[in-house]
């Protein structure tokens, strides 16, 4: 026992301190323990977080995001024009729709009148003559929508109040749209012809129609079919309740014969020449 005692190794282990001499074994069995096993759903979100994000994903991220917003202002602007049709009595959505009936009857009474003609110039035994007379009233009704000639016929007028000062010339504008869309031939405005190349601006509160200024109040004469441009302007969310929220005054009535004497000059074209020979 003597011997083994004094030997350097146990000499040496006397001489050093306990916790000294215990901490190769702890070390020894820390090291030995192997790293925990991690599960599917840590592995997962070890991977995902923190994101690495590469300047590709980063561009269709934001073209994902610009996309999706779009959509969802479509989707509201249409959730608000069809919530005036929910939110409308059932005699104005039947007037709605008459009004789409009428519309789609008057192109197909045009349709069948221009199939008349054709027939006309095929069967007539005088051609010419024929087609000197198709001209002749091509040429009124060409003159008309141009505004060079007078019209008359039935149809409506409409007055509108502005003692606010609150009416703009784009609600004009839709007005002269809507009634234009409600088969309107010919429309005249204070004394001013609406034409195809019409344009309307505001003017120091008031408005101006192809550079003439308008004053209050606002007089509309329409050639039509009263039947179809009267409901057209009452629609619910049309013209005549988008006037009144401004709190101006409207007024349509119906007439037998309304005149629009009106008239614009005829412009030659500086360029374009007929191409038939």
């Amino acid at each position: 026992m003597s011997n083994q005692d004094g030997t350097p190794e146990n000499r040496l282990r006397k001489e050093l301190p306990e916790e000294v001499t215990a901490e190769p074994s702890v070390a020894a069995a820390e090291g030995s323990e192997e790293p925990p096993q991690l599960t599917g759903r840590q592995r997962l979100v070890n991977g995902l977080w923190p994101p690495r994000v590469t300047r590709a994903q980063l561009i269709v991220a934001m073209l994902l995001f610009g996309l999706g917003f779009g959509l969802a202002v479509q989707v509201a602007s249409n959730s608000d024009s069809d919530s005036a049709l929910r939110g409308a009595r059932q005699e104005d959505l039947v007037r709605i729709l008459d009004e789409l009936d009428d519309r789609t009857q008057r192109l197909e009474d045009e349709k069948q009148g221009l199939e008349k003609q054709r027939d006309e110039l095929e069967n007539s035994s005088d051609q010419a003559e024929e087609a000197r007379k198709q001209t002749v009233e091509k040429e009124k009704q060409l003159g008309i929508l141009a505004g060079t000639v007078a019209a008359q016929g039935p149809g409506i007028t409409m007055t509108i109040g502005d003692p606010k000062g609150a009416v703009q010339a784009d609600m004009l504008l839709d007005a002269i749209q809507e009634l234009r869309a409600a088969g309107a031939e010919a429309i005249q405005v204070n004394g001013v012809r609406v034409v195809a190349g019409t344009y309307l601006t505001d003017s120091d509160k008031s408005v101006s129609v192809d550079g003439n200024k308008i004053n209050t109040p606002y007089r509309f004469k329409v050639i039509g079919k009263p039947q179809d441009l009267e409901p057209a302007l009452n629609i619910p969310g049309g013209v005549v309740q988008t006037l009144e929220k401004e709190q101006a005054t409207v007024t349509v009535e119906r007439a037998d014969e309304i005149v629009v004497d009106a008239l614009r000059a005829a412009k030659r074209p500086d360029y374009a020449r007929s191409s038939s020979q």
